[in-house]
């Protein structure tokens, strides 16, 4: 089973490119982020003539996550428990109905900028609610993937230049730790087990020639479960995505797992 997650920023303004790649690709199942538009503005048809089917939760021009499978999807949870006022979409899990199922999740977690405002305690609060969720999923004691744009730059090799970030929420102490203590729960990190190279980087800034000077940084990730990273067979990122017509901040990241 191959798994992709793919933050595509804006499935509408940039859908051939977005289809252009997963003809190429062939996932089995795709995780999206940043969709930015609400679940009937969603290009269903297209994704559907390719063989998926399409489960959204989207939000009206910001946010967004959508998960797309070549098999039936079950047991489908649009957004995170642990706040009810939470109105923003990014997070949606459902099991893929494989002939041997595994339970994905396809993950926006919050930016966080500026620090020193509601937004970084929101995004910490959205991580601990990540944690407990994770939590009571590994209970279940079955495969599982937690794909997605997780917004955090967890360690300095995971950035070509660490100081150009140490005011940003995503490379602060607490987000880094909130990170650290959602992987100790027994969570994988798939491009590890790949032993994926430094400088293996999913995103790289629009501005200021971030990209053509491959000043990148390492923040999407597939998490898996301990019964996942022993189907685990290999690990892609996608690098070239990014010189794709009219292309995504963001580069896909491909899990396979065996059958």
């Amino acid at each position: 089973m191959r798994i992709a997650t793919w933050n595509v920023n804006s499935v509408n303004a940039r859908l051939p490119t977005v289809l252009a790649w997963l003809e190429a690709a062939a996932p089995d199942v795709a995780c999206f982020q940043e969709i930015k538009c609400v679940d009937e503005k969603f290009p269903r048809e297209p994704f559907e003539a390719l063989g998926y089917n399409v489960v959204t939760h989207g939000q009206k021009s910001y946010n967004g996550v959508a998960l797309l499978s070549k098999v039936p999807v079950s047991d489908v949870r649009r957004g995170l428990p642990g706040d009810e006022a939470d109105d923003q979409a990014r997070y949606l899990e459902a099991v893929i109905e494989a002939p041997r199922p595994v339970r994905v999740a396809s993950i926006y977690l919050p930016n966080g900028n500026p620090l020193g405002t509601g937004k970084f305690a929101y995004k910490l609060a959205w991580f601990e609610r990540l944690r407990a969720h994770a939590a009571g999923l590994l209970a279940l004691e079955e495969p599982l993937v937690l794909a997605g744009d997780y917004n955090v730059i967890p360690t300095p090799t995971d950035a070509r230049n660490p100081q150009a970030w140490t005011g940003d929420a995503l490379f602060q102490p607490e987000s880094r730790a909130a990170f650290r203590a959602l992987r100790h729960l027994g969570l994988s990190d798939a491009s590890e087990l790949g032993r994926q190279p430094a400088g293996t980087f999913t995103f790289w800034d629009y501005q200021a020639g971030a990209w053509q000077r491959d000043h990148g940084i390492r923040i999407d990730f597939a998490l898996l479960s301990p019964q996942a990273a022993d189907r685990f067979l290999a690990v892609e990122t996608h690098r070239d995505a990014r010189d794709m017509d009219k292309p995504s901040d963001h580069v896909p990241v491909v899990v396979d797992l065996e059958d």
